[in-house]
């Protein structure tokens, strides 16, 4: 049985550790902290995710997963070590990598037999090398000669539906430098991929380089389909029609064509920061991901555009339901959410903000406080509400009784954020409607 060890237990360590579980690999889960480690040993999740809990307590219970604050306690038995702590954005935008470079110190510090560090975590071209300087400086130090190799391996996963992602993942990109490295890899991937291998080895950096530019790309077609829909705005057309035409086209093809009230996330915000700052260290221009970001803020501040015009900007006093917190369904995660934008301006104007997520109200309630009302359902959220905003499509919002919402609301308006209503719809349950686009 392969013995790996995954250092973070967010989103990619918690999953990554599970899913090997899964597969029969025996696996030990490292974090620092240590009430996040008790917790995980108690069954307490520190994240929500659609089906985590279940496959972390089956895991568990096999005896194929385990948790602990040391690597070096584990590291006389693994062969291979996952470093998935968190690279968070410094304020020139460029990544952190203190945590990344703490692992390396700590592995080349333990490490007495061939082990194998592979970055998990979303870091810039050349990381790995760095890394690798660490460790032979630990090995220096100790007067050791210890035969090691470090790779790559980004995470593709969605927040809310990591678990499937890594266990059916539509590819799997790893960057080596040596073929025991490459086997090594293949031997953990393949019990994933059985009946199509589809595993993409490459050099380290072009690995690093993939992470960054599929999430890049996936930003950009948000930004322009959301310039898109501020045109057909401004002269007639309906987006909504136009993402079908041009999704249609197998050349473009219809994922990520969804105008909004802008991204958010652990992952695009970062990555297309992290990614500028590189290529300003390059020297090379890049005024489209520039663009990419510009247009994002700027999208976070639409909704409450909308309902100022609305009331011709005396919002003073006003009450306004929010439903929706998380920047996307089926996670609490809420960095970097528009719906935090949203909640910001709308208190700036004086506003009452009552709020409902099906998930998210603890995380909202550590970073806002008392400042807004905390709902019980969507309903109570929209009682003598001013207007509604739709800001994360959750399934529960997706077919509200609009009877009860005319009902509960003093002045019937819906504004939807993410374009999941039909209009004539709520225009024919007396309640006036205004979307993205």
């Amino acid at each position: 049985m392969m013995h790996i060890a995954v250092v973070g237990t967010g989103y990619v360590g918690l999953v990554s550790g599970a899913c090997f579980a899964e597969m029969g690999v025996q696996v030990t889960c490292i974090d620092t902290d240590e009430a996040k480690i008790e917790g995980l040993k108690q069954g307490v999740m520190p994240i929500y995710e659609p089906g985590l809990e279940e496959i972390v307590r089956r895991n568990v219970e096999a005896g194929r997963l385990s948790f602990s604050t040391s690597l070096a306690d584990c590291l006389e038995q693994v062969e291979v070590v996952f470093s998935a702590v968190g690279t968070p954005p410094e304020e020139d935008g460029s990544a952190d990598l203190s945590h990344v470079v703490e692992v390396a110190r700590t592995f080349g510090r333990q490490i007495n037999h061939y082990t194998m560090l592979v970055t998990k975590s979303t870091v810039p071209v050349g990381t790995a090398a760095r890394v690798k300087e660490v460790i032979e400086e630990e090995l220096a130090r100790r007067g050791v000669q210890i035969p090691f190799e470090v790779a790559s391996n980004p995470e593709f996963l969605k927040e809310g539906n990591a678990v499937k992602d890594f266990m059916s993942p539509d590819r799997v990109v790893v960057g080596v430098e040596s073929e025991r490295a490459r086997q090594l890899m293949t031997q953990l991937y393949r019990p994933f991929l059985i009946n199509n291998f589809r595993v993409i080895f490459m050099d380290i950096r072009s690995a690093e380089m993939t992470k960054y530019a599929a999430n890049a790309m996936l930003a950009t077609r948000i930004s322009f389909m959301n310039e898109i829909a501020n045109l057909c705005e401004r002269v007639g057309a309906d987006v909504n029609l136009v993402r079908k035409g041009i999704g249609a086209d197998p050349r473009i093809g219809s994922k990520f064509l969804y105008p909004g009230c802008g991204y958010g996330g652990s992952c695009f915000p970062k990555d297309v920061k992290a990614l500028l700052r590189t290529a300003a260290e390059a020297d090379v221009p890049m005024p489209l991901l520039q663009a990419v970001e510009q247009v994002n803020e700027r999208q976070k501040g639409v909704l409450f555009e909308k309902l100022s015009r609305h009331y011709a900007g005396n919002l003073a006093a006003r009450t306004i339901a929010v439903w929706g917190l998380s920047y996307k369904p089926e996670t609490d995660d809420m960095r970097e959410a528009p719906a935090l934008v949203l909640i910001e301006k709308l208190l700036e104007a004086g506003c009452r903000v009552q709020v409902y997520d099906p998930i998210a109200m603890e995380r909202c309630r550590a970073v806002l406080g008392d400042r807004v009302t905390y709902a019980k359902d969507m309903y109570d959220a929209a009682l003598d509400a001013d207007a509604v905003m739709l800001v994360t499509e959750w399934k529960v919002f997706r077919l509200p009784s609009w009877e009860t919402l005319r009902r509960v609301m003093r002045t019937p308006l819906l504004i939807d954020g993410r374009n999941i209503y039909d209009r004539d719809e709520v225009l024919a349950a007396g309640i006036m409607y205004d979307r993205i686009g």
